[in-house]
Order: C-alpha cells, then sequence, then structure tokens
C-alpha cells in the first residue's frame, strides 16, 4: 500500500455524477448532455448532491486538428464543448470528459497518448472539473506510468480537476493510485443485470483498506433503472455502493425515469452513507447460504449495515453484536430504506430481506 495520498480537497467524499457511457455509450450529442444536466436538476438529483455531468467515449471528432489539438464531433457537438461546459455550469453542476491513455479511446477514436500536456491544457481552458482516462489501446504500456504522467499533466492546468483513472482494476491500482487519482476503477465494466453486479461486488472485499477521502475504490458506474435490473435489485446495488464508499455515477436516462428509480438515486440516508465524512468503506463480515452482512462505520460512532439476499427465497438474516465490532449493549434501529426507526436490539439484529435484494439499518449505540 502506497504512502503517498491526494490530499487537494476535490474528492473528500466520493464523486456523485452521471455519466453518459451505461446507457447511451457512444451516442452522445450537445442535446443529450444538456438535456441530462437538465433533468439532474428537475428530478431533484442535484439537489441530492449530484454534481458531475461526464461525457463518456464518442465525443471526438475522427482526427486532431492542424494544431494538434483534440476537437469535438462537428456534427454532435457543433457549439464545441467548452459552450456544453458553459451551460452545465450554469446550473450550478460540474462538467465532465474522457479521454484514453492510449493510442485510441475504446471505440476508435483519437486518444491521447504523447498528447497528455496538451490535451490536459484544452481540457481545462473547456472549463472541465472530471477527467475519466480510459486504458484501451495500451499494449505493452505501464498503467503507473502513464496515469501518473496524467497526474502531472492535470496539475500543470493549474485548475481544479479530479482524476478518474479506468484501468479496469488489471494493475491493483489500490495500491499505487491513490497518490495519483481521486478514484480508480477495481474491476470490469458493470453489466445492467444482477450477476454482474454481485460478480463486482465480491471483488470489493478485501479493497476496503485502500480507499478514504480523496482516493477512493471505484467498482464502475451505477446501472439503475437499467437493464433488466428490478427495483429491489436496483436498490440492493445503490445501497451496497453506498456501504463500500464508492463515487455514485447514475447511467440511465434521467429524462425519462420512472417514479421508483428517481426515488432510489435520490434516498437521502443511503446518500448520506456513501457521503459519510470519516470515508471509511464498508467490509463484508459475515457470507453463507447466499446471506450476506456488509457493514460500514460512520462518523460519530454509528454503523449501517447491509443484509444482502442473493437467494431466490425471502431469508431472515441474523447478524449478532460481535460480529459487528458493536459492546455488548443496546442500539437504536433506523430502516434508511423505509426512513423509519425500528425498537432498539441488544446482542444482534435481525433482517427479513426478500429476494435480491438489500435490507439497510442504521445502528446507533446508546
Amino acid at each position: 500500500m502506497g504512502l503517498g495520498r491526494l490530499s487537494d480537497g476535490l474528492a473528500p467524499t466520493p464523486p456523485m455524477g452521471w455519466n453518459s457511457w451505461n446507457r447511451f455509450k457512444g451516442n452522445v450529442d450537445e442535446r443529450l448532455v444538456i438535456e441530462s444536466a437538465e433533468a439532474m436538476v428537475a428530478s431533484g438529483m442535484r439537489d441530492a448532491g449530484y454534481r458531475y455531468v461526464v461525457v463518456d467515449d464518442g465525443w471526438m471528432a475522427p482526427q486532431r486538428d492542424r494544431d494538434g489539438d483534440l476537437v469535438a464531433d462537428p456534427a454532435r457537438f457543433p457549439r464545441g464543448i467548452a459552450a456544453v461546459a458553459d451551460r452545465v455550469h450554469a446550473l450550478g453542476l460540474g462538467f465532465g470528459i474522457y479521454t484514453d491513455a492510449g493510442t485510441n479511446t475504446c471505440m476508435g477514436l483519437p486518444a491521447s497518448l504523447g498528447y497528455e500536456f496538451r490535451d490536459a491544457r484544452r481540457f481545462a481552458e473547456w472549463g472541465v472539473d472530471y477527467l475519466k482516462v480510459d486504458w484501451c489501446h495500451t499494449s505493452g504500456m505501464g498503467p503507473r506510468t502513464l496515469y501518473a504522467k496524467w497526474a502531472m499533466a492535470v496539475h500543470a492546468t493549474r485548475r481544479p480537476i479530479v482524476l478518474s483513472i479506468c484501468e479496469w482494476g488489471r494493475a491493483r491500482p489500490w495500491e499505487w493510485a491513490g497518490s495519483i487519482g481521486h478514484l480508480w476503477r477495481t474491476t470490469w465494466d458493470i453489466q445492467p443485470d444482477w450477476p454482474s453486479v454481485m460478480a463486482i461486488l465480491d471483488r470489493q472485499a478485501d479493497l476496503h483498506r485502500f480507499s478514504g477521502p480523496d482516493h477512493w475504490n471505484d467498482p464502475d458506474m451505477l446501472e439503475v433503472g437499467n437493464g433488466e435490473l428490478t427495483i429491489d435489485e436496483s436498490r440492493a446495488h445503490f445501497a451496497l455502493w453506498a456501504i463500500l464508499a464508492a463515487p455514485l455515477m447514475a447511467g440511465n436516462d434521467l429524462r425519462d425515469m420512472p417514479d421508483e428509480v428517481r426515488g432510489a438515486i435520490t434516498a437521502p440516508e443511503i446518500i448520506a452513507i456513501d457521503q459519510d465524512p470519516l470515508g471509511r468503506q464498508g467490509r463484508r463480515v459475515q457470507s453463507k447460504d447466499a446471506c450476506e452482512v456488509w457493514l460500514r462505520e460512520l462518523a460519530g460512532g454509528s454503523r449501517v449495515v447491509a443484509a444482502l439476499n442473493r437467494g431466490t427465497a425471502s431469508r431472515e438474516i441474523a447478524v449478532t453484536f460481535g460480529e459487528l465490532g458493536i459492546d455488548d449493549r443496546r442500539v437504536r434501529v433506523r430502516d434508511l430504506w423505509e426512513r423509519a426507526d425500528r425498537s432498539t436490539a441488544a446482542g444482534e439484529i435481525l433482517a427479513d430481506t426478500a429476494p435480491h435484494s438489500a435490507t439497510v439499518l442504521r445502528l446507533v449505540p446508546y
């Protein structure tokens, strides 16, 4: 584990926002980005803590200009990126953009190898607040070296820009990226289905000690509201990402959200877990018979427990105070999805949990 950690205050809690990729892939344009930013405001997401509107792959023209600069696809972004960033900023939001560390982006568009300082400077001129740097087309290259170069390039712009490292966890970035970027992917791309969400969750179980303020493990963007995920699965996905102190980057169509999806991604007491100022990532403390218990310690001494039922039948999940590191005393129990206080408990917690769902309880000793 590296000793160096960023402490620039740009990501004291995990970044929250929206990214175009999960729902729209490369089908991005000016209208989509601006309408999504406007929907972030209208839906209450901005007031709930979501800040960044991030344009992923697909925004670039097929070639750089004659000066060697990246330029936006003129058909998709006829007014250019700076104009889009200005509109996003006017809504009280931050603007994010994508590039790739290799020779091309994942879609085969111009990437930034050899142009790191030039591209970082151009992004800063456009008003970029958040930069995602991907890892396609990097055969034979070393991520530590390339991402360190990116960190220097971003720093040289003198603009505060959150740096999102996206090399998919191949080189164990949790061991070295904390002194370079604000967040780093720990896994392959998420898919909008329950097996993918659960497989990625498993990959996070031992990474809690590498995360904290200004340096976050990133288990990938949210699929809440996408694909075949049921609302129970989506809520479990969202709650477990909050337990993990994960960046909460929505990936659905914000312009056409069912109320239950909006309710899930703006649930104030779940978001408060993710944004807890202590910044301590949760960990798995129990796993048996398709049921798990995940624990996160919060500022002020309280704890949050997620009782996760991966199975196909409802289960009563029990966890003892000893497993939770609580002294033998009573706690007040609050159900954070129901936003309702339960009775107090002593010795153990019992959670009746539906299949493919998670019961989320806040425990306050007294």
